[in-house]
């Protein structure tokens, strides 16, 4: 894998909406975004044609892409948001010429998560490392930016090795967008689970590899996964988003990965800490704080079940790290895609090895 070089302050960075142009819709997050970039990071945000634009095709925001990719300039791409078609987009991206640009001006590093685990998983096809995590909308935009969220951040832009510090306080949705408060207030939070390893008592190092598990689910039908020796000795990444997968949907794709030689091939597997609100269906008037807490304890638990039990029957001796703070969580940690992750059941910490 070709790693990103680290960035310098001043740098500059595209701003792109390769999945979703949310800044289109929510135009004062964006802005607060932008600002963050330049205040919080000390880089300069470049936005291009899509970054803002409603329904742009799939072959604009493609065009968008290769220009930010191949701009000796831009030093780095951050992802505005998820969304749900990335998979669109994909076929219209050129590898030989990202390779060249490569070669020539070095890797840029790629921020995103959710839907663009498509595109994480095609740089990675290229030979590229990227990181999964970042968005400017999600947590850079909103009242409250994280300092662990930023600690990650910064080390994967300027070049670091991090043992990952782990929150206490976690949400999953904060204030709707459209809700003033969203730029000014922080949304309350509640306890997190903690950081939890199941298995030999034994640290593995290893590239990641993985995402969000219903965009993978998509490749897959695709055709666009890799065959298991490509991940052999690597740290399988996996996580869920607001959408609710049921448990048993988590079980089932854990045990087409073990049919799949995924299981037999990794040396480690980091279940991130998984979306248990129900932002569409909220909790019935009159439901107290004790009875949320159960509910959110039980989901939790039913994923974790589904999760080991399928992957009992073609591995017991595989190390599973449960509820690290990556993927749909805020604060959320940006973490290597394709980039080295050290898991540690003695010490208990994850350290994310950026360069």
């Amino acid at each position: 894998m070709i790693t990103p070089h680290p960035l310098q302050p001043g740098d500059r960075v595209a701003v792109l909406s390769p999945a979703w142009a949310a800044p289109a819709y929510f135009p004062d997050l964006h802005a607060q975004s932008m600002e963050r970039v330049r205040t919080l990071l000390e880089l300069e945000p470049v936005e291009y044609p899509t970054t803002a634009m409603m329904g742009a095709s799939p072959q604009a925001r493609a065009a968008d892409l290769m220009a930010a990719l191949t701009d000796p300039d831009i030093k780095a791409i951050f992802a505005s948001i998820g969304g749900d078609d990335l998979i669109t987009v994909i076929p219209h991206l050129d590898g030989e010429a990202l390779r060249a640009a490569s070669t020539e001006n070095g890797a840029k590093a790629f921020f995103g998560y959710s839907d663009n685990t498509n595109l994480n998983h095609w740089l990675w096809q290229q030979g590229i490392a990227s990181y999964y995590g970042g968005s400017t909308m999600v947590h850079l935009g909103p009242a409250q930016v994280d300092d662990t969220h930023l600690q990650t951040l910064r080390a994967a832009l300027f070049g670091t090795d991090l043992t990952l510090p782990i929150p206490t306080q976690s949400e999953d949705y904060g204030w709707d967008w459209s809700d003033p408060r969203s730029l000014t207030e922080p949304y309350p939070r509640l306890p997190s689970p903690p950081l939890e390893f199941i298995g030999p008592n034994q640290a593995v190092t290893g590239p990641t590899w993985g995402g969000c598990l219903e965009v993978l689910d998509q490749m897959a039908i695709a055709g666009r996964l890799p065959e298991p020796a490509q991940l052999e000795g690597a740290i399988l990444i996996l996580e869920t988003s607001e959408v609710l997968p049921p448990p048993d949907y988590v079980g089932r794709w854990v045990r087409a990965m073990g049919e799949r030689g995924y299981l037999d091939a990794i040396a480690g597997l980091a279940f991130a800490q998984p979306v248990v609100e129900d932002r569409d269906h909220p909790a019935p008037e009159g439901t107290t704080p004790q009875q949320r807490s159960q509910t959110r304890e039980a989901r939790r638990e039913a994923y974790t079940e589904y999760l080991l039990s399928n992957i009992a029957p073609y591995r017991t001796d595989l190390l599973v790290c449960l509820n690290l703070p990556f993927g749909h969580t805020r604060p959320q940690l940006v973490i290597p895609y394709g980039g080295q992750l050290t898991l540690d059941p003695v010490a208990e910490v994850v350290t994310a090895h950026y360069r």
